[in-house]
């Protein structure tokens, strides 16, 4: 699906201006960072090179990435505004067969500069690479820390429809009067698909695969729902959106799509570019894109490639398809 025209188009600065509506800095984050000036940005957010060892990093012991991280963390804590907020996204570390919990690593880095942890989302999806010595994972994690205890958080704007929205108080002052809220629920920590029609077509967001209309050459590619309902949640129309690591600025790409001001710094020229293509695709209204709220496809069983193939009749995978049914 493309996107319809929501903004004029825009200038793309690739350098640090604080008229800009747009920055996409081409170079080493630190270099960026440097040139921003204090309590400016109302949300960071990003997802970080996870030192394993892809094409855009370099692979270096789990202590000395932390290291690296931790000084970079500083010089972002000193530019968010004491309103702000950093979403920090991250999986885990895969070092011979041993997990090591990224978002448990960060949080301590996190901690030490006084920042206070409101969230840890749990984002689930159910495509990726399938371990054979371990269970597969299917989830990352978002770690949400404000600056102070006086942080923007608009709740209306992300919730989503109730469970029981004709729910009353059954006792005391309010008997009888209904209990929920007009607007929606709050919705939980845990980002995932359920079942349930009130919930799917809200939190049903699937990660960035070969099929996904957002994919680019990017090998870790977050899409833009996520990011926009932190974006929504965190920061109000003409707000600074900041990703120190914008890979091809998906995060760019959720802001300028809610009237925020954007700016992301990325080291790969060749992200960049997809970056700057992607944005002005945007404003061109033919960015392909996955809709905030599209419920994933479910599929029926009656598709050739989501029935039992011949060849395995009679194996332990055709007895668990029919207990499942058994069991819905």
């Amino acid at each position: 699906m493309s996107l319809p025209i929501f903004n004029v188009p825009k200038e793309i600065r690739d350098y640090y201006d604080s008229e800009a509506d747009i920055v996409l800095y081409h170079g080493d984050v630190n270099n960026f960072v440097a040139t921003i000036p204090d309590n400016s940005i109302t949300l960071i957010i990003t997802s970080p090179p996870y030192n394993l060892g892809k094409e855009y990093e370099d692979r270096v012991s789990i202590g000395k990435y932390l290291d690296m991280q931790a000084q970079v963390i500083a010089e972002l804590y000193r530019v968010l505004s004491d309103s702000g907020s950093i979403c920090w996204q991250v999986g885990n570390f895969v070092d011979k067969g041993e997990v090591y919990p990224l978002d448990i690593l960060y949080y301590s880095i996190f901690k030490k500069l006084g920042l206070r942890l409101r969230n840890r989302i749990i984002w689930h999806f159910e495509h990726g690479l399938h371990a054979s010595k371990r269970f597969s994972g299917r989830y990352e994690t978002l770690l949400w820390f404000t600056k102070s205890d006086d942080y923007v958080f608009n709740l209306d704007a992300v919730r989503v429809p109730s469970k029981y929205p004709g729910k009353r108080h059954y006792k005391g002052s309010k008997k009888g009067e209904l209990s929920g809220n007009p607007l929606g629920k709050n919705p939980s920590d845990v980002w995932e698909f359920l079942a349930q029609e009130w919930e799917a077509a809200f939190w049903d967001i699937p990660n960035v695969k070969s099929n996904h209309p957002e994919k680019t050459i990017h090998p870790c590619q977050y899409p833009i729902a996520l990011i926009e309902r932190c974006v929504l949640a965190l920061t109000s129309e003409g707000d600074w959106v900041f990703d120190p690591y914008a890979g091809v600025g998906t995060s760019l790409i959720a802001g300028v799509m809610h009237n925020r001001r954007v700016m992301g710094s990325e080291q790969e020229r060749k992200y960049v570019d997809i970056a700057r293509e992607r944005l002005v695709a945007y404003f061109n209204g033919v960015l392909s894109y996955r809709p905030l709220g599209k419920p994933v496809y479910q599929p029926t069983g009656k598709e050739k490639i989501a029935r039992v193939p011949e060849e395995w009749r009679g194996s332990a995978q055709p007895r668990l398809l029919e207990k499942r049914e058994e069991y819905p």
